[in-house]
Formats: C-alpha cells, structure tokens, sequence
C-alpha cells in the first residue's frame, strides 16, 4: 500500500498518475467547507473508485489524502467532532433452542437445508448461539458476510458463516496464481467459511459434509441476491490439533497446505497463532483464471 510509482502514487492497489493527483489536490483545495468523508465520497465518484457492488471507497481515499497531506501536497479540511451515539435499542430476546439429542441418521431428518439469516431478531439468536457454543466464540461479523442456520424442517441443528476471505495467504495465493494487483482487486470475489457449527447435542452422521455440498451449490446465487456480486471461491482455515477437515475432504473441499501461523495485524504490529490448514472449494470451473484477470478499469 505505501508506494509511489515513477509516474504517480499506488495506493490500495489503484495506480494514481502524476495528473489525477494533480486533479484531487486541486478539488481539495477548491472544496475547503466540505468534511472529509465528504470530500472524499466527491472524489470517489469522480475518481470512478468504487467497490465491487458500487459502493464509493472512501476509508480507502481518507486514507490516501492524508498520505498525500503528510507528503505536503495538499491541506485537508481540519476534523469535525462527531455528534454524540445514540443508544442502542434494546437487543431482541435471544430464541431458547431446545437440547434435546438428535441421534439418527441422515436420511431420517426432514430435508436439511441452509436457510439465509436477514431479520435482525435472528440475528441476534444466531450471533447469540455462535458466541455460546462455537470453540472461537463470536464477537460479531463486519464487512461483507452472510449468515446461514441449518434446518431440518423446523428443527435447527447449527450455524454457518460466510465472510470477506484472508487477505494475503502464502498457499492459497499460490495456488490460485494472481498478482498482487489481482489480488488487490479480486480478493473480495473468496469467501471465508469463518464459522461452521453443527449444535453439540446434534451428531448426525455425514451432515456437516451434506451441509458444505448444500453451501458450495447455493453460495453464488445467496451471495449474488445479497451483495450484488457474484464469488468465485470459498476458503477455510481448520487447526490440525482439534479437527482433521474430515467434512471439507467428504465435501469435495481441496486441502492446499498451512498457513505460517505469523501475520501483520496492523503496520508495526505482527502476531503469531497455531498453523491452520487451508482448504478451498471452487464454485466456478475457471476460478483461477478469473481472480488472476484485472479489471480494465484499474489497469495503468
């Protein structure tokens, strides 16, 4: 992210050249009385610099301003205090599920499935029950993500999770080929299955694997009607000294190896966990040669 280029800035991967710097220093200075979230949503839709469901990047252009104002080339309207938050309503009454055993086979259930949480009532149970019964727990999800509760007619039997994926992975990235500025580009088209819980009183032979074949046919097409763009690959991360992956295996998932266990958490701060397997799922036959392709758009 921290690079300039002979011909211009590269910030976020979006090349910047000499003259449209030029340009955003000359709005700047022409628009002092707007805030800066202001200013930078203008020069976002100026600037054409958009997400991939259309949405003006401007944590991503603040960010580039105030680059630009350390390098002295512009002078950035001073900050506005924001107005005091107001309280949070009351959360909703978190649904008891009942803990009675589910012990049979899977043919004996009612047909499973994967029904998409959007109500915020639900929500809260499905965060609620993540937070008490899965090993990670649950603090909330950010960004683009898409909650699932698994049914049996109206029985549930657990949760998933689908959110943005890892942004840089060693095997992965590998595996699927891209350049950095693909990366950059294309990283929001794989999804992370950052949280998979089959409820403890649930043991049902062959459901989590029946579960994830559900997730790799319908992901598309969820995530398509929710976010507005469609994905390209699906990713988790599984500790070795507590699951084998056995699911992801019977569900046709690829195990690519494992992360270092190191990682940047934010410039100047690093940090260290237990090495997790990798396993990717495809939902398209030509994913790899998709996510490697650059947009015309951000090519310079």
């Amino acid at each position: 992210m921290e690079v300039m280029a002979s011909r211009g800035w590269v910030h976020c991967g979006r090349e910047f050249s000499a003259a449209e710097v030029s340009e955003i220093c000359a709005t700047v200075a022409w628009l002092p009385g707007l805030a800066r979230k202001e200013l930078a949503a203008t020069l976002c839709e100026h600037l054409g610099w958009v997400t991939l469901t259309g949405t003006a990047k401007i944590d991503a252009c603040l960010e580039f301003l105030e680059r630009l104002q350390v390098a002295e080339l512009l002078v950035l309207p001073a900050l506005r205090r924001s107005s005091p938050r107001r309280c949070a309503p009351p959360a909703a009454p978190v649904e008891q599920i009942a803990e009675t055993p589910v012990r049979c086979a899977l043919s004996a259930l009612a047909p499973v499935s994967l029904e998409v949480v959007r109500d915020a009532a639900l929500v809260t149970q499905w965060d609620a029950l993540v937070a008490r019964w899965h090993p990670l727990g649950f603090q909330g999800a950010f960004g683009y993500r898409l909650r699932y509760f698994i049914t049996a007619g109206e029985r549930r039997l657990g949760c998933l999770l689908l959110a943005g994926a890892a942004r840089a992975v060693a095997v992965r990235d590998r595996w699927i080929g891209w350049t950095g500025q693909a990366r950059r580009e294309n990283v929001a088209r794989v999804l992370n299955n950052s949280r998979f819980l089959i409820f403890p009183h649930v043991r049902v032979p062959h459901l989590a694997s029946h579960v994830l074949g559900q997730l790799a046919r319908r992901a598309r097409a969820d995530w398509l009607d929710h976010w507005g763009f469609e994905p390209l690959l699906l990713e988790t991360f599984v500790d070795p000294h507590h699951h084998a992956g056995t699911c992801y295996r019977a569900a046709g998932w690829q195990l690519l190896g494992q992360t270092s266990g190191r990682g940047l958490a934010r410039p100047g701060q690093s940090y260290h966990s237990t090495p997790r397997q990798v396993w990717v799922k495809p939902l398209t036959s030509d994913c790899r040669e998709r996510l490697c392709a650059v947009p015309r758009s951000t090519r310079r």
